[in-house]
């Protein structure tokens, strides 16, 4: 079976390479000719564990392939996927630019019946848009030909993607047609006879489920967020809480960890356009945009507590553990070390940062107003204060007797709660995290 995956970013790339896994012929596209001639080099532009190998392994099976020109593999393929970005316009919707513009190529040039999968998440309607895009330029050629829309949004976890495509707790399909599930169920067997599940539901139910399924996640977060904060106030600790309310079926134990707040390329951007679509439509989704608001206060909560427990920042150096906005990933998209960063400048702090593989991605977005240290260690010689803000495993269980030795100051803020704050206040620290 050959398919074309437009857009070779995170989504597009991962899919792309677990596909020709599963041995599909797969020929990813972009029209970003530096990235393709990276791609064809063996040189991968993005972070993700074993993305390396798998795409090495597959281009050299002759089953991935790279080009900048969509044009010149249409004729062959029967699905084509549309994973390019959808960034966020300033009134928080998603710009649709780069889909509807793969809609045009698409009807300017299939000469067949081929299916135009949206991978990338989409507002609810998008499908139709693009549908109608599609036929404005085959009525432009004069042309009937038949093709259809689908739409199979991502579930994948940056640092974890490979795992999750090729093992997802489910696969879901919008289509409009029997012969569409046809040629998806067809695509997908290789997963499903692992016993993976295929949803198939309507186009706007399947646009709606990823927005859903992402909001409900950052939900979790906030509201632990709002929990951990009142703990903080009246003395309670939210390891306990969490794991008591956890311990309830109807709640579980998953997205109830409290911390420093949720980044990345998914959560902010979603619950925004989530958000914003209702608004479209008349409706104001309260806890989605209160959702929206407390995780945005939360990320100035580290900067909060260092300046109490330190005072006056000017002239201080503050060493930040981690930057990227989850482990295993180097991306730095809305992360809350962005903010505790503007916060300590404008605060007359100098900041020290380290992070195992986001330096360069923070260095292309800040530049050098910040110090980039060689290690954990080596971000906390002088320092009056360490924050860790991203829970890399390195971090986990550091030398307290080296940090106490090279720092200046005593004052730990733990971001992501992995501390025990008996341990890190008898090794002589003044320990604060979020709700202990």
């Amino acid at each position: 079976m050959n398919i074309a995956i437009v857009g070779t970013g995170y989504v597009g790339l991962v899919s792309g390479a677990c596909f020709a896994e599963m041995g599909i012929n797969v020929t990813c596209v972009d029209i970003d000719e530096k990235k393709i001639a990276r791609l064809l080099a063996g040189d991968i532009p993005i972070y993700e564990p074993g993305l390396d190998e798998l795409v090495k392994r597959n281009v050299e099976a002759g089953r991935l392939h790279f080009t900048t020109d969509l044009r010149t593999c249409l004729d062959d393929v029967e699905v084509v996927f549309s994973a390019v970005g959808t960034p966020p316009d300033e009134d928080g919707s998603a710009d649709l630019k780069y889909v509807l513009a793969v809609a045009r190529t698409f009807g300017q040039n299939i000469k067949k019946y081929t299916i135009l999968v949206t991978k990338s998440t989409v507002p609810v309607g998008t499908a139709k848009r693009v549908k109608t895009v599609i036929a404005e330029e085959l009525a432009r050629r004069g042309e009937n030909i038949d093709f259809e829309v689908a739409s199979n949004p991502e579930f994948l976890k940056e640092g974890a993607a490979i795992k999750d495509f090729m093992s997802p707790d489910r696969v879901v399909i919008g289509i409009e047609s029997d012969r569409a599930k046809g040629v998806m169920e067809r695509l997908y067997r290789p997963f499903s006879m692992n016993n993976y599940r295929l949803y198939f539901m309507d186009i706007p139910s399947a646009e709606m489920t990823k927005y859903a399924a992402n909001a409900m996640l950052a939900t979790r977060i906030s509201f632990m967020n709002d929990i951990a904060n009142l703990c903080d106030l009246v003395g309670a600790n939210v390891d306990m809480v969490r794991k008591g309310i956890g311990a309830d079926a109807r709640i579980g134990s998953k997205f109830l960890y409290p911390g420093c707040g949720y980044g990345g390329s998914c959560f902010p951007k979603d619950v925004k356009a989530l958000a914003k679509t209702a608004k479209e439509y008349g409706y104001t989704m309260g806890v989605i945009e209160a959702v929206e608001a407390v995780n945005e206060r939360q990320k100035a909560i580290l900067a909060k507590k260092i300046e109490g427990l330190v005072g006056d920042l000017s002239g201080r150096t503050i060493a930040l553990w981690g930057l990227a906005f989850k482990p295993e990933t180097d991306d730095m998209r809305e992360a809350p070390a962005l903010v505790l960063i503007d916060r300590l400048l404008q605060a007359g702090a100098k900041v020290k940062v380290y992070d195992p593989v986001a330096m360069e991605e923070c260095k292309r977005r800040i530049g050098d107003s910040v110090t980039y240290c060689k290690d954990m260690y080596d971000a906390v010689v002088d320092a009056d204060a360490l924050a860790l803000v991203t829970e890399w495993k390195e971090f986990r269980v550091p030398s307290w007797s080296v940090v106490k030795r090279v720092m200046k100051g005593n004052v730990i803020v733990d971001g992501r709660n992995i501390y025990d704050k008996v341990e890190v206040i008898s090794e002589g620290f003044t320990y604060s995290a979020i709700g202990k």
